[in-house]
């Protein structure tokens, strides 16, 4: 049951249980003569029905003012409520009426460049976990980055294909690739038309002490 009709209810239980307690005392009054009372035992039989009646009545008007104040609350949530769905309706107009086209975008090009990227990144770690140097097991891509971005020479004949890589200008990195040209030398890997493979360290450019030989020559 609803706040509001257990409010109609209760507040016309209380105004019919008030009513006839009224004809109670009335009746009871013309009949308190009779009973051979004094004025004054009268009066105060009158005055305890009264207040028996007054405090029944006072818990039930209490019952009767807390569901009120239940269903004025309820008013206030429906009309949150239709306020509410009101607002959504008019913005979902609103929507309608500045909506836009929507063009599906062609990412079939940010495919392939993910799938080149995958199989890039894959071809690293490959690379890493055959021919580097042990202290590069665990390496990550920006580690490995400068490797791959050497410039060098690559010399092709019938039998192999030669790449010299230009070296670092790092003691430590040096070593680390020297390291990586020897594995790969070792493991004499051989491209898919059958030639050789292989990887070397050129000497360092020093124009100045080169310079000095060719005077003195």
């Amino acid at each position: 049951m609803s706040a509001s009709r257990l409010y109609d209810k209760r507040m016309a239980q209380t105004k019919a249980y008030e009513d006839e307690q009224h004809r109670f005392l009335n009746a009871h009054q013309e009949t308190l003569p009779g009973q051979g009372m004094s004025d004054d035992q009268q009066r105060q039989r009158l005055e305890e029905e009264q207040a028996r009646v007054d405090a029944e009545l006072q818990q039930r008007w209490q019952r009767v003012w807390r569901t009120e104040d239940k269903r004025n609350k309820e008013r206030e949530k429906y009309q949150r409520y239709a306020q509410q769905q009101c607002d959504l309706l008019r913005a979902l107009e609103d929507l309608a009426t500045t909506e836009r086209t929507m063009y599906e975008l062609d990412n079939r090009k940010d495919h392939i460049m993910t799938v080149f990227k995958i199989f890039l990144t894959n071809l690293a770690l490959w690379t890493r976990d055959h021919y580097f140097p042990q202290t590069y097991a665990h390496a990550t891509w920006g580690r490995l980055l400068p490797f791959f971005q050497l410039s060098g020479r690559v010399a092709v004949d019938e039998k192999a294909v030669s790449v010299t890589f230009r070296p670092f200008n790092d003691k430590q990195l040096n070593q680390d690739l020297t390291l990586l040209c020897e594995r790969v030398k070792m493991a004499a890997p051989h491209l898919p038309d059958g030639r050789l493979l292989l990887f070397m360290v050129g000497e360092k450019s020093r124009p100045i002490l080169d310079q000095h030989k060719q005077r003195v020559a």
